[in-house]
């Protein structure tokens, strides 16, 4: 079997896969646009500025070039912000032959279109075959080795399967799912979520409310989901339940770190800057604010996450907002 993987961007996530890969056997391919990162894997083995102190293993090799990162590869995994993901899949389309797996681990929703990821990269790459890896995994418990579950999802279940097989080791678990639309809703969502319970955190709220914007968060993160086609079982998954549970709870969580810092009365563009990672969430509220108003769903949760990134509003009173509304059914 051809043991080749390219890896399309080197960032915390991206690095902590392909040491994971290579530690099975693989030879990982990386290719980044920045200078320093490609020296810092090929020279220092070591990403000293996403995962200080964990060592890369030399089957990993990074590159600026494209068409060397993806000679000879029959996976090529798509690790990059999820707004450069259109850009990124254009770039490489002319090299991608037709019996590559193209495997999404990006999170998010393209906003000018309101596409899912996997959309956006068949719209470039046309017959694409793709993958979308999703779920609670930190990258920088990966890159530890600490047991992580995820979930490969795909229309085509025979790819869903082949993924599981490459990246399944006894501490990294895989999952497949033919539900492609709800795994990769549930993944994008629950990043405006974080964002929120950050937010709340930053505003001195406790586990209560905490708890309330995870549960009420699911249900509009479902609500949407279901809209668009997935399957409701998908939500209570791995992309569903358990990345929202992580990504609300753990300072790994970029998204959960800049909402503490918005409600501690940071703007949002300082947050951005102090976290110093792209946030997916606040892009992602953009797309699922607009996604919402045209299908009609109701999320008030993302509503008030949209007003207060977009249009300066007091994070403090958004609570009230919420805790006002008009009464009704849990479920619905």
């Amino acid at each position: 079997m051809n043991k080749n993987i390219s890896m399309i961007g080197a960032g915390s996530w991206g690095t902590a896969l392909a040491i994971l890969l290579a530690k099975s056997g693989y030879k990982v391919k990386m290719w980044s646009c920045f200078e320093d990162e490609i020296d810092m894997i090929n020279n220092l083995r070591e990403h000293k500025e996403k995962l200080p102190g964990i060592i890369i293993p030399e089957g990993v090799f990074c590159t600026g070039d494209i068409e060397e990162s993806l000679h000879d590869s029959k996976i090529v995994v798509m690790v990059v912000p999820s707004h450069t993901i259109r850009e990124n899949a254009k770039n490489i389309s002319s090299y991608i032959k037709k019996d590559t797996i193209i495997v999404n681990c990006s999170k998010g929703i393209e906003t000018e279109t309101g596409l899912r990821l996997s959309q956006v990269i068949c719209e470039e790459i046309p017959d694409a075959n793709v993958v979308t890896l999703s779920g609670p995994s930190h990258a920088e418990e990966v890159a530890n080795g600490i047991p992580t579950t995820v979930v490969a999802a795909s229309e085509d279940i025979g790819a869903a399967e082949f993924i599981q097989d490459i990246f399944m080791t006894p501490l990294f678990r895989v999952y497949t799912n033919s539900d492609i639309v709800g795994v990769e809703i549930g993944g994008a969502l629950k990043n405006v979520i974080a964002l929120c319970a950050g937010i709340s955190d930053g505003l001195g709220f406790g586990d209560n409310t905490k708890a309330a914007l995870m549960t009420r968060g699911l249900a509009e993160i479902s609500r949407l989901g279901i809209s668009m086609g997935a399957n409701p079982r998908t939500f209570a998954g791995l992309s569903g339940i358990g990345d929202l549970i992580v990504t609300c709870t753990s300072m790994h969580s970029r998204n959960r770190r800049a909402g503490i810092l918005i409600g501690q009365g940071k703007t949002p563009e300082e947050a951005m800057k102090e976290v110093k990672m792209v946030v997916e969430g606040v892009t992602t509220t953009k797309a699922a604010y607009n996604l919402a108003k045209k299908r009609n769903v109701t999320m008030p949760i993302t509503f008030e996450a949209y007003e207060v990134l977009f249009n300066g509003k007091d994070p403090g009173s958004t609570v009230n907002a919420l805790m006002m509304r008009n009464k009704k059914d849990e479920m619905f």
